[in-house]
């Protein structure tokens, strides 16, 4: 082998480890933030992984996700939201709650922004418009207070002889005084008493189950409050059993659970769209051009096994129109 060539030969050994590297970096990555826990958000997370896939990207072989989770937290968000903009992410995804995407965007200016949320992006100032969403932020809503008068009507439907409904809410939600007045509504349409309950915290959500039984509820609604579906998710489903008290949630999850019955949006569809979303940022196209999805799949999810136990007999009419029946 003459010396030219073996020179050469040697530059290019060389020079593979740091070709190697520089693709390495060249990765993308994604910063998720989410309001809730790992092991609740499991189900989110893997629909926005489909929504991924179907642009293109794969966990692990052309992008790489950086999670955070505020378990329940909202006063964490800010700081987690912080660190994703400190690591540089392609593309911050926040996956729920209308505290989530504030947080983003109050983070960073420039790096996009993928939301999901049951609230008016454009009544808290996260886009110009639903069309054209303008700056970094676009994303997915789905239908929340909206739903509370039907979630009402099958409460009632299941429970005909309820003389007091009784609905969770936190007052630290940006929504709430929507869903109580919703709830006031549905109620007084109903011909029922409403009994609010406040918690902002699991100590307070035990408090207001004494209050639930001190006041002879016969029916409880919970709302799309991430702290409910979330973090205290399993100590709802347990209260709510232990008090024999007939409970719709919003979310599928937790139904599937123990809960009763839940009636609302389906979290997997509009998490699937924020990772398609996500993809097509990550090749290139702007927040700015991409106008708000509105994912409006619905679906009421029964636990007869639940049902069984409280002694209720779900009506066919509600058994009928149920998108799913766990046994």
């Amino acid at each position: 082998m003459d010396r030219r060539r073996f020179i050469a030969l040697l530059g290019g050994a060389i020079a593979l480890p740091c070709v190697a590297t520089a693709q390495q970096k060249a990765m993308p990555v994604i910063g998720y933030l989410n309001p809730t826990s790992p092991g609740v958000a499991a189900p989110a997370t893997a629909a926005f992984r489909q929504g991924l896939s179907e642009a293109g990207y794969v966990e692990g072989r052309n992008v790489a996700i950086e999670y955070r989770w505020a378990e329940g937290k909202y006063a964490r968000l800010p700081s987690l939201a912080g660190e994703l903009v400190d690591r540089q992410v392609a593309v911050i995804v926040t996956g729920g709650a209308t505290p989530t995407a504030l947080a983003a965007k109050a983070a960073t200016g420039t790096i996009p922004i993928v939301f999901v949320l049951g609230s008016d992006p454009v009544q808290f100032d996260l886009v110009k418009s639903l069309a054209r969403p303008g700056g970094n932020v676009t994303g997915v809503t789905v239908l929340d207070v909206e739903l509370v008068p039907k979630a009402f009507e099958l409460l009632y439907e299941l429970v005909p002889a309820a003389a007091t409904i009784a609905v969770l809410v936190n007052p630290n939600n940006l929504l709430v005084e929507t869903q109580v007045r919703g709830s006031q509504i549905a109620a007084h349409n109903l011909g029922v008493h409403l009994l609010v309950l406040n918690a902002s915290s699991q100590s307070e959500i035990d408090a207001a189950f004494t209050t639930l039984v001190e006041q002879r509820a016969d029916a409880l609604l919970v709302t799309g409050e991430p702290l409910f579906f979330g973090t205290a998710r399993d100590q709802l489903i347990a209260l709510a059993a232990r008090h024999a008290v007939p409970t719709i949630y919003q979310f599928r999850q937790l139904t599937v659970a123990g809960g009763l019955m839940s009636y609302g949006t389906s979290l997997a569809d509009a998490q699937r769209i924020s990772g398609v979303y996500a993809g097509r940022i990550l090749r290139g196209e702007r927040p700015a051009d991409l106008p708000v999805q509105q994912s409006t799949k619905v679906e009421l999810v029964i636990n007869l096994k639940t049902a069984q136990a409280l002694g209720l007999t779900v009506p066919p009419s509600i058994l009928a129109r149920a998108d799913e029946v766990i046994e």
